[in-house]
C-alpha cells in the first residue's frame, strides 16, 4: 500500500512538473482577416530585447518534437523563438484530403496571400510590444519556406532569413528587389524539391547583391532537418549560428 501511494505521488509530481513546464511557453493570438492565428513563444521575459526568430512549419504543422528541441536550442543561444501556426484546422483538413500534389499546390496558392499577411502582422505585433526593441529573423521549412521567401521579398523589418528545403513558390511572379541576409539549407537527396531549386535561389539572391550561402547536406531527404541524428543537429547548429551572427549586430 505504501509503495502504491508513493508511486501515485511520483506520477502526480511528474505531471505537475510537465504542466508547469508547458505553461512557461508564451501563447498569444494575432488577429487577421481570416481569424485569430496562434503564436507560441519560447522566450526569456527577463530579456525583452533579445533577437527573435519566427518559425513557419511545413504542411504537417508543428507535430514533430524536433520543433520543441530547436526552440530550446534557440533559447539557449539567446534568441526568442515564435512558432506561428499559419495552418488552421481547416487548412490541415484540406491539405490532408487534397488527393494529389497538384491539388495541394493549388490550395497553397489560394491561401498564401493570407499566410504572408499573417507573417507581417506577427512581426508588427512583436515590434509593438513595450520595451521590445530587437531584430527579427524568419525561418521557414518546406511549405513554410515558400511563405517565408515571399514574405521576406523587399521586407525591411526582417533581419535574416533561413529557408530549409523550400524556396519561392512555383509561379511566383512578383518582382523581388531585395532579400534579407539569406541562408539556404537543403537535403542533397531531396526528392520533393531538387537541389537545382536551391541553386537557382542562390543565384537570384546573388543577383540582388545580397548576402547568401547554401548549406547542402549530402544524402539528406526532404525532411532531414526534423529527423534525429547528427545531420539534423549539424544543420540546426548552422542555422542558430547564422541567426546569432545576423541578429545580434
Amino acid at each position: 500500500m505504501q509503495v502504491t501511494f508513493a508511486l501515485v505521488l511520483t506520477v502526480v509530481s511528474l505531471l505537475a512538473f510537465g504542466n508547469a513546464e508547458a505553461g512557461d511557453r508564451e501563447r498569444f493570438t494575432v488577429a487577421t482577416a481570416g481569424g485569430n492565428v496562434l503564436v507560441e513563444g519560447s522566450t526569456d521575459s527577463a530579456s525583452p530585447s533579445r533577437p527573435a526568430v519566427i518559425i513557419l512549419s511545413g504542411s504537417k504543422g508543428f507535430a514533430s518534437p524536433a520543433y520543441d528541441d530547436f526552440g530550446r536550442s534557440l533559447d539557449a543561444a539567446g534568441l526568442d523563438a515564435y512558432f506561428v501556426h499559419l495552418l488552421s484546422p481547416v487548412d490541415e483538413q484540406a491539405i490532408a484530403h487534397a488527393g494529389s500534389a497538384r491539388a495541394r499546390i493549388a490550395y497553397y496558392a489560394t491561401r498564401r496571400p493570407a499566410w504572408i499577411a499573417t507573417v507581417h502582422k506577427v512581426i508588427s505585433h512583436l515590434n509593438s510590444e513595450p520595451d521590445h526593441i530587437r531584430r527579427i529573423g524568419v525561418l521557414g521549412i518546406s511549405l513554410g519556406a515558400q511563405t517565408a521567401a515571399a514574405a521576406s521579398a523587399g521586407a525591411t523589418d526582417i533581419g535574416a532569413l533561413v529557408l530549409v528545403d523550400g524556396a519561392f513558390p512555383e509561379g511566383y511572379s512578383k518582382p523581388v528587389s531585395s532579400l534579407p541576409p539569406l541562408l539556404i539549407v537543403w537535403g542533397g537527396a531531396d526528392r520533393t524539391f531538387p537541389i537545382s531549386t536551391a541553386q537557382t535561389l542562390r543565384q537570384m539572391a546573388q543577383g540582388l547583391d545580397g548576402s547568401v550561402s547554401l548549406d547542402v547536406h549530402k544524402g539528406g531527404a526532404h525532411d532531414f532537418f526534423l529527423k534525429p541524428g547528427a545531420q539534423a543537429t549539424a544543420a540546426q547548429r548552422g542555422v542558430i549560428d547564422f541567426f546569432v551572427s545576423q541578429l545580434s549586430k
